[in-house]
């Protein structure tokens, strides 16, 4: 018997809550499964297309709003929400520090890792304070201020990045001094903060792991790695294979990053080590990819964190996945009652079967 779920997934216009959907989506044309999950997507914008491709799409205020927690509250209540998939990276602090308050509210579960956790996750320097302290390998990496004695014990190229970014955003591989100070200052003037880092040789053999931890943060549930190429900061080809050292260093990070729940592990092989570079304490944009190997970490979170299931995954197919651009349409009336009503069920959005 198939039992019906309705979660919503937030920020829905970006890559991260799109991958959600499709994961959840994949479960629902699954005939052997046993939840249909109804979707609820919120986004601050009635152009984001996540909107027009769930059941129902509703426009909220921004997660900087004092608003925004009440907005989310309020649409749990209406649509009797189970579970919240947060979608972007700048939602995770808000949500998290609002997790208790949601779930007395409603009875949703947020499906979110503990704040600290995210804390760490989100900036670079404490995510490698951290792995330097727990004796992981990773990157070596230095705040500016230490920029002198780093050059001398690591000399350029030199990677510079912010400590809050994500992607390839003000991501710079610099080769002198001159070049530094130019990736410094271009960081600080947008009001980031600057972190230093090794290069790490072998550029062209990066992966990205998931890994999925039961709601104790005892046991892990599913791990999945994959060789990458990145196009503008995102996995734009990927090679789905055991890789299983890789996989052994995602699963004990983790552990020790005290991880309840996705966690996201970049590394790259270096003389065939992995050395971790950075870690996203969220759902991935390739989790949809993963979805399809047959590690569907949306849905392995909801059953285990919401419906108490025991989940232990340790197999998935191997492929090579190669991404596209795909679009969805929408008549013009549907965007203008959207953005004047804040909400849209019954979509009309169509994505031509032209590839």
């Amino acid at each position: 018997m198939v039992s019906k779920a309705t979660v919503i997934v937030t920020a829905v216009g970006g890559i991260v809550a799109q991958g959600i959907i499709k994961s959840l989506k994949l479960c629902n044309v699954k005939k052997d499964h046993s939840i249909e999950y109804r979707i609820v997507a919120t986004d601050v914008n009635a152009q984001a297309p996540g909107l027009y491709r769930c059941d129902i799409g509703i426009l909220v205020p921004g997660f900087s709003s004092p608003d925004y927690i009440e907005s989310i509250i309020k649409i749990c209540k209406e649509q009797n929400v189970q579970a919240i998939f947060v979608g972007s990276d700048e939602e995770l602090l808000p949500i998290a520090s609002a997790k208790e308050k949601i779930e007395k509210e409603t009875g949703a579960v947020v499906l979110i890792n503990p704040l600290s956790v995210i804390s760490t996750g989100i900036d670079k320097w404490k995510t490698f304070e951290f792995l330097k302290r727990n004796n992981l390998p990773c990157a070596e990496s230095s705040l500016p201020e230490n920029k002198e004695k780093f050059i001398k014990e690591y000399s350029f190229p030199l990677v510079v990045k912010p400590r809050e970014g994500q992607g390839s955003l003000h991501f710079y591989i610099v080769n002198n001094k001159d070049e530094m100070e130019q990736a410094i200052s271009a960081i600080q003037k947008i009001k980031w903060r600057p972190i230093i880092q090794e290069y790490l040789r072998g550029e062209n053999v990066e992966f990205t792991s998931g890994v999925t931890v039961d709601k104790t943060g005892k046991s892990i549930m599913s791990s999945i790695s994959m060789r990458k190429t990145l196009k503008q900061g995102q996995t734009y080809k990927a090679f789905i294979e055991d890789f299983g050292d890789i996989r052994k260093s995602a699963e004990e990070t983790a552990l020790k990053f005290g991880c309840r729940g996705s966690i996201n592990i970049q590394a790259k092989l270096v003389e065939n080590k992995p050395k971790i570079f950075e870690i996203n304490p969220r759902f991935s944009a390739t989790c949809p990819i993963r979805a399809v190997a047959g590690i569907n970490e949306p849905d392995i979170i909801f059953r285990n964190f919401v419906l108490g299931e025991q989940i232990k995954i340790d197999t998935y197919q191997k492929l090579v996945c190669m991404r596209y651009w795909n679009e969805v349409y929408i008549s013009h009336s549907t965007y203008e009652k959207t953005d004047r009503s804040k909400r849209v069920e019954n979509s009309d959005s169509v994505i031509p079967n032209y590839f």
